[in-house]
């Protein structure tokens, strides 16, 4: 590897090995460079969501609104199980979108009790505009992979995240 390939990881990991050479420190490889890649990932997230004026929470549960195709509309249950928060943390995030004109709730036709909520035309474009921009965004992060090594990283980074996902 020349000088110009190394990475602060690198670096990171020979200091290590130097200092503590009775540790494998070979997991640092791999989960140091996640654990950077992730921040740079954040930047970019939070960079893409504030030029339209969304927080990345607003965003979450905007696009789990918008995947569900139209009339883009869910039940707050659904919501929950899309977003992974508690249904008092949903109903706040709730409240605070359709008091900013981004989400409607309207009565449940199926369920007397139940709601249903709704992205708004306004909501629409914003999520719409915000992810087009968040893609760009991700997009120039692994422009130094050739799609195949994406490919590959993507099989490779499954393949250690499927046991968490499924349990």
């Amino acid at each position: 590897m020349t000088e110009d390939a190394r990475d602060e990881v690198d670096r990171l990991v020979a200091a290590w090995r130097v200092e503590r050479p009775d540790l494998d420190v070979e997991p640092l490889q791999v989960l140091s460079r996640v654990s950077r890649l992730a921040k740079h990932l954040d930047r970019a997230r939070r960079a893409a969501f504030a030029e339209h004026a969304l927080e990345p929470w607003e965003f979450d549960v905007l696009t789990a609104l918008r995947r569900a195709g139209k009339p883009y509309e869910l039940s707050p249950g659904a919501l929950l199980r899309a977003t992974l928060v508690t249904s008092g943390t949903m109903t706040n995030r709730i409240d605070r979108l359709a008091a900013t004109g981004l989400v409607r709730r309207r009565p449940d036709p199926e369920d007397r009790r139940g709601v249903l909520v709704s992205l708004t035309e306004t909501g629409l474009s914003r999520v719409d505009a915000a992810f087009s921009d968040l893609l760009r965004r991700e997009h120039e992060l692994l422009s130094g992979l050739a799609p195949d090594q994406r490919v590959a990283l993507s099989s490779l980074l499954r393949s250690l995240l499927a046991p968490f996902d499924s349990s």
